[in-house]
C-alpha cells in the first residue's frame, strides 16, 4: 500500500508539470488554427520526448509503474525539473516505507537551552507537518504566544491560513503562504500517506480555497533559507534572514532561526522587541506570584 500511495503522489505530480510546460519551449510546433484541448504537454509529447511509449509513460502517471532511474532522469529532463523538484521526485520514487509513527515529536532539551540562549534572535523548532514543537521567548514575541495555543492547534501552516493575526503579520502574506505549501508538499515526500498529514491537508482544503488550488497545484521547494519582510503591531517594519538548521537527533526537525543585518533598523526593533519581550514576561511572572 505505501508504495501504491508513492507512485500515486508521483504520477500526480508528474502531471501537473507536464501541464506547466510550453510546448514551445521543448521544441514542439504549435499552431492556432487548432488550439489544444489541455494545458502544456500531452502524454504522447512527453513519452516522445523522453524516448519511451506512450503506454509506459501513461502507466507511470497512473501511478501503475515504478519507472527505472534513467526514465526518471529523462523525465526530469523533458518536464524542465529544477533542483528542489528533481529532488522530490527522485525522493517519492525511492520510498518503500510506511508513515511515521503517530507518537508527537519532542525537541531535545539540549536544544530548548540553545534557542533560550539566542536572546536577540527569534528562533522556532517545526516538526513534520510544521508542528511548532520548540521557541524561544523573541520567537513567540515575533511570531504568536505558541504556549497558549493547544498544541493540536500549533501547526505553522494551520495558524498561516487561520490566525488573522499572523495574516496580518506578513507584507506579502500570499507569497508566504504559497511557499509554506511549496515546503510542505517537498517534505512530505519522506512519508506519502501520512494520515496526520492528509487529516490536515483535507482541513485546510476544505477551510480556505487558496490553500486547495496550490496545493493541488504540487509546486515544491527545498526550506534552506530566505527574506521576509514583517508588519509587527509593537515595533513596526522588519526586514528577517532566516534560516533552516538540521537537527541530528530528530531528521524530521529544523531550526528556523530569523536575524537582521547588524546596524539596520531591523536589527535595532529586534532589541526593543527582545526587551519589550522580557518586560511582558516579568509583568505575568509578578502577577501569577
Amino acid at each position: 500500500m505505501s508504495r501504491d500511495l508513492h507512485l500515486n503522489e508521483l504520477g500526480e505530480f508528474l502531471k501537473a508539470r507536464r501541464a506547466s510546460v510550453n510546448p514551445a519551449d521543448v521544441g514542439l510546433p504549435t499552431s492556432s488554427e487548432q488550439p489544444r484541448r489541455v494545458a502544456g504537454l500531452r502524454r504522447e509529447e512527453v513519452a516522445l520526448l523522453a524516448s519511451i511509449s506512450t503506454e509506459y509513460y501513461a502507466r507511470i502517471e497512473q501511478g501503475r509503474l515504478q519507472a527505472s532511474t534513467p526514465v526518471l532522469a529523462e523525465l526530469a529532463r523533458v518536464l524542465r525539473l529544477d533542483a528542489d523538484q528533481r529532488t522530490y521526485l527522485f525522493e517519492l520514487a525511492a520510498k518503500n516505507e510506511l508513515p511515521p509513527r503517530r507518537t508527537r515529536q519532542q525537541v531535545d532539551p539540549q536544544l530548548q537551552f540553545l534557542l533560550d540562549d539566542l536572546a536577540t534572535s527569534p528562533a522556532v523548532v517545526v516538526g513534520r507537518r510544521t508542528d511548532v514543537l520548540g521557541w524561544n521567548q523573541l520567537g513567540a514575541a515575533l511570531f504568536a504566544d505558541f504556549g497558549n495555543i493547544p498544541e493540536d492547534r500549533r501547526i505553522y501552516i494551520r495558524m498561516l491560513f487561520t490566525d488573522p493575526a499572523l495574516r496580518a503579520l506578513y507584507a506579502d502574506w500570499e507569497e508566504v503562504a504559497h511557499l509554506a505549501i511549496a515546503q510542505l508538499r517537498m517534505e512530505s515526500a519522506r512519508y506519502p500517506g501520512d494520515p496526520q498529514l492528509t487529516a490536515l491537508v483535507n482541513e485546510l482544503s476544505a477551510m480556505d480555497a487558496q490553500f486547495r488550488k496550490w496545493w493541488t497545484e504540487h509546486h515544491v521547494a527545498a526550506r534552506t533559507l530566505g527574506t521576509k519582510r514583517l508588519h509587527h503591531p509593537v515595533v513596526g517594519e522588519l526586514t528577517l534572514g532566516w534560516n533552516a538548521l538540521g537537527c541530528t537527533s530528530d531528521p524530521d526537525q529544523q531550526i528556523i532561526a530569523w536575524t537582521a543585518q547588524p546596524g539596520s533598523p531591523s536589527h535595532d526593533a529586534l532589541r526593543l522587541l527582545a526587551s519589550w519581550a522580557a518586560d511582558q514576561n516579568l509583568m505575568a511572572s509578578s502577577i501569577v506570584t
